[in-house]
């Protein structure tokens, strides 16, 4: 089964030179209508750190809230957690799970967003320099390609719970499948050979097989 879904990650990734084949959370409910708990937004807080403090799930939220999956959330807004009428007992904040950037640099195509004829399933950042890429969470490197389609060398990083990391278009990788990595490891590195806008970093975060807008994740 684990062979299974990660096959079709991998289908999915390379999916990315052609139209999306998934539809997003469900259709929206009226924010007014949804029952809940509120929750204003905290600096250093991201959707997915929020849906862990009250375990619910993150497309959940989104649709309580009517977020698209191409945006993001800001410090000081108010969001409905459904199904939450009172407050965990404690507010764990869990930050050895949390998320951190891959690398630093400007994004150039943000989730959801044609690029180059491309429906962008992750976001792209460009590098203007030599550039080192970091584990953004824990987990074991589950795959590793040389030269996957338009995305070039690549791995996957699976951290659990049905989630994958996915780092294209890199210089090099230091790690293979099996090897266990550390949040903030370095596990690659991009060469600024390539000037201008092809040389871009892709990063992708999927629960299973879903895409997931990473700035959800990413503080």
């Amino acid at each position: 089964m684990k062979n299974i879904i990660l096959i079709l990650m991998i289908l999915a990734v390379s999916g990315c030179v052609s139209n999306p084949t998934y539809t997003g959370p469900r259709a929206p409910v009226s924010p007014q209508l949804t029952p809940g708990l509120r929750h204003r937004v905290e600096p250093k807080q991201t959707l997915w750190r929020i849906s862990r403090m009250y375990n619910v799930d993150i497309d959940d939220i989104l649709r309580a809230n009517n977020i698209s999956e191409d945006a993001t959330i800001e410090i000081g807004q108010v969001l409905i957690i459904p199904n939450r009428l009172k407050p965990r007992v404690e507010k764990v904040f869990f930050s050895g799970d949390d998320f951190i950037w891959p690398l630093k640099g400007k994004i150039i195509a943000g989730f959801g967003t044609n690029y180059q004829n491309l429906i962008n399933k992750g976001i792209n950042i460009q590098v203007f320099a030599d550039t080192d890429i970091l584990a953004s969470c824990s987990g074991r490197v589950v795959f590793y390609a040389v030269n996957l389609g338009n995305f070039g060398r690549t791995i996957i990083i699976d951290h659990g719970n049905g989630l994958r990391s996915v780092y294209s278009r890199a210089s090099e990788f230091f790690v293979r499948p099996g090897e266990s990595v550390q949040r903030g490891a370095l596990i690659g590195r991009i060469n600024s050979t390539v000037k201008g806008k092809n040389n871009y970093f892709h990063f992708e975060i999927r629960k299973g097989a879903m895409p997931q807008n990473p700035l959800f994740y990413l503080p």
